[in-house]
């Protein structure tokens, strides 16, 4: 194949489509295992203009806000394209929002346009959700809604053959675009700019309502860019995509790192680990993206069934802590000997910092890793703001072309987060060494102050890892009378060992400080997690009672 050089100038997504198609014509830009298709870049270009002019004929504008409410569909990376080249905004939706969630985004957002499943987890689920938020749509026009509670709302455009009143779908849509003219599109595309909003991602809301995350063209494709170079993708590079579209690292560290450099999109649908082997085996995939605890089932799996993994190089493992046993067993046993580790959050589009390709095990596993190009660091004292030396933790500060525009008609709390010189607060605790590379010690909220001692949650969980039961570990503050707040620990153990409160807590005796050994101790057999993967904190607190050490989540 050929090479792929990185065009700086091209700053909008649709120009990237163009020139992909241009070079790379024969070349698969997009392959489904599951369905058994593939569209080589010129095919994919021609169907992301199709979507583009259907979105055209139902009346979407330039900056007009759309909304895509399904899992990893092939027509999910059509709309995260097609609508770019339209001009328009792509308003992701979380897969597990029920009625209320789903009211609040589409009436904070503005929403014109709702692209659907019509369930996930089970037929029809997302139209009796949609009924709850739009009971008038069954006696709407399709193309013509009218719904008292979501003034802006006009379409709702159904994936699937099956019709629903009030509704279009996929295909209709399609057919639609063709009343819209090749030069009616180049004329919308060229009058897209580059900092222009093209997505909006709502944040998880664990702290009040979620906020929109307004990212640009210049945003995604600089900081996909960025994440591409390093981890040395070319279209020689076939990448599965597990984790979901609607979050950051589905759409930006995967889609878009793909588009920038000319690798395959391999998507899986929904995760499920032997889905996801089954596609690094016959797709022959080269890099694997996807959180901690989605390895340490794909590990389990291999353990059961053999795959071939061999041609495995890069990817990027994040969300959360890397255990050093699993980065272990992703580079030996699965072969990704150049994994890399991506910190980062929706407000910054997403990556801060990154290991590097040929970084130690040690620095993959301790470290987020350093700066991406072009990107300003720093730490600061949670108190005084002032910039704080190697070594001492604070909060990490980053500024640069990466950070969103704001969120979504919340002005203030866009001045709470990017102060008045650009730098974001990301809300997290971290130090950084003398090269650069970050240690993220977790969220402010989330460190433990003890009687006065400030205790990090993840020094405790990574202690915890070298114990020979424990494959997962998660740890908490809960309230204490006496002491403000306690460390809880919650276990998960490998291969339906067991273990004991008392053991635990031995294994840690004269090995911690007394201080930080866990005071209440919780073996599960899962932890909630959000749909991109990432462990709920806060509701480990809430499943936490001080009198009973056991817990189901």
């Amino acid at each position: 194949m050929p090479s792929m050089e990185f065009d700086t100038r091209l700053n909008r997504i649709g120009d990237l489509v163009d020139a992909n198609a241009e070079k790379l014509k024969n070349d698969i830009a997009l392959a489904y295992h599951e369905y058994g298709f593939k569209n080589t870049f010129a095919q994919f270009r021609d169907i992301c203009r199709q979507v583009a002019k259907g979105l055209m004929a139902l009346g979407i504008r330039r900056g007009d806000h759309i909304a895509v409410w399904a899992n990893n569909l092939p027509e999910w990376v059509y709309t995260q394209f097609g609508s770019a080249m339209a001009g328009a905004v792509l308003v992701t939706v979380n897969t597990n929002f029920r009625a209320f969630e789903l009211e609040y985004l589409l009436d904070q957002s503005d929403t014109t346009t709702l692209i659907m499943t019509h369930g996930v987890r089970e037929p029809g689920e997302y139209i009796r959700i949609l009924r709850r938020v739009c009971p008038e749509m069954d006696q709407c026009e399709p193309g013509a809604l009218k719904i008292e509670k979501l003034p802006f709302l006009k379409n709702i455009v159904l994936l699937g053959q099956d019709p629903v009143a009030g509704t279009l779908t996929w295909q209709q849509m399609l057919e639609m675009g063709n009343r819209i003219s090749d030069a009616a599109l180049d004329e919308r595309a060229d009058s897209i700019a580059p900092d222009d909003v093209t997505m909006i991602q709502y944040t998880s809301g664990t702290t009040g309502y979620p906020k929109g995350v307004m990212l640009t063209h210049r945003n995604l494709i600089g900081n996909a860019r960025s994440m591409a170079e390093i981890m040395a993708l070319t279209p020689d590079d076939n990448l599965c995509i597990p984790v979901p579209f609607f979050h950051c690292f589905g759409c930006v560290i995967g889609t878009m790192c793909c588009s920038v450099s000319g690798a395959t999109m391999a998507p899986v649908t929904s995760f499920r680990p032997e889905v996801v082997l089954d596609t690094v085996d016959a797709l022959k995939c080269t890099a694997l993206h996807g959180v901690p605890t989605m390895f340490i089932a794909e590990l389990e799996a291999m353990d059961e069934k053999q795959y071939d993994t061999s041609r495995l190089r890069t990817g990027v493992m994040a969300g959360s802590t890397c255990p050093v046993e699993v980065m272990k067993g992703v580079m030996e046993k699965m072969g990704a000997q150049e994994l890399t580790i991506v910190y980062g959050q929706t407000e910054s589009s997403p990556g801060i910092t990154q290991t590097r390709r040929n970084d130690s095990l040690e620095i993959r596993t301790e470290t987020v890793g350093r700066a991406l190009p072009n990107v300003e660091l720093k730490i600061v004292d949670t108190l005084t703001g002032e910039t704080l030396p190697p070594g001492k933790t604070g909060e990490l500060c980053s500024r640069g072309y990466h950070i969103m525009k704001g969120y979504y008609k919340m002005p203030d709390k866009t001045k709470e987060t990017i102060d008045s010189d650009g730098w974001l607060h990301t809300g997290d605790l971290a130090s950084m060494d003398e090269n650069g590379n970050c240690i993220i010690q977790g969220r402010l909220k989330d460190m433990i102050i003890r009687g006065g001692e400030n205790i990090y949650p993840r020094e405790i969980e990574e202690f915890l890892y070298t114990h020979p039961v424990v494959q997962d570990v998660q740890v908490v503050g809960i309230p204490d009378e006496k002491y403000g707040e306690e460390v809880a620990a919650f276990i998960q153990t490998r291969n339906g060992k067991t273990s004991s409160e008392e053991e635990i807590r031995k294994f840690c005796k004269d090995r911690i400080s007394f201080h930080k050994i866990p005071r209440h101790i919780y073996f599960v057999n899962e932890f909630p997690t959000t749909a991109s993967g990432k462990i709920q904190k806060f509701k480990l607190r809430e499943m936490a009672t001080p009198d009973d050490d056991t817990a189901e989540p």
